[in-house]
């Protein structure tokens, strides 16, 4: 799985003007499943996360995780990650999961980040998403496992 992590300020995602979820400080995550992935990727994936030290520690330094601020994630599926622009402009997205297995594993992903014991809340996969949020640092981090 791969995934795009922000940290932010706060963060939205809305469908046809409704807000689907919404988070104050946390991590804004766009994740996308792979061809290949399984429940095990989705699980090693939000481990990695809910431990990533990009949070300011009374130092200042980044040195606190997700679990450790209080913050929560708004976890939002993007298939566009697993772009190929290797063979000329147009992206391919043939390495992306099947959309079935693809939507099955962000739901689980999505669990997997409640388990970690982090306030989550979901866009709705396969819609035409409007994210909003404030890039706090800004921080931004490629992950995949």
């Amino acid at each position: 799985m791969r995934a795009l992590v922000q940290r932010v300020s706060e963060a939205a995602v809305r469908v046809d003007g409704e807000t689907l979820g919404e988070i104050g400080p946390g991590l804004l995550i766009l994740v996308c499943a792979m061809q290949g992935d399984s429940e095990a990727e989705a699980e090693a994936l939000a481990a990695k996360i809910a431990k990533l030290r990009v949070f300011k520690d009374e130092a200042g330094k980044m040195n606190l995780a997700l679990k450790d601020t209080g913050g929560a994630a708004l976890v939002v599926s993007q298939f566009t990650l697993a772009a190929d622009t290797s063979r000329g402009n147009r992206p391919g997205f043939s390495t992306a999961a099947a959309p079935a297995e693809g939507e099955r594993l962000y739901e689980y992903f999505s669990e997997r980040m409640r388990g970690e014991g982090i306030e989550t809340a979901m866009g709705r996969f396969g819609a035409d998403m409007k994210v909003s949020l404030v890039n706090d640092g800004p921080v931004t981090i490629w992950l995949e496992v």
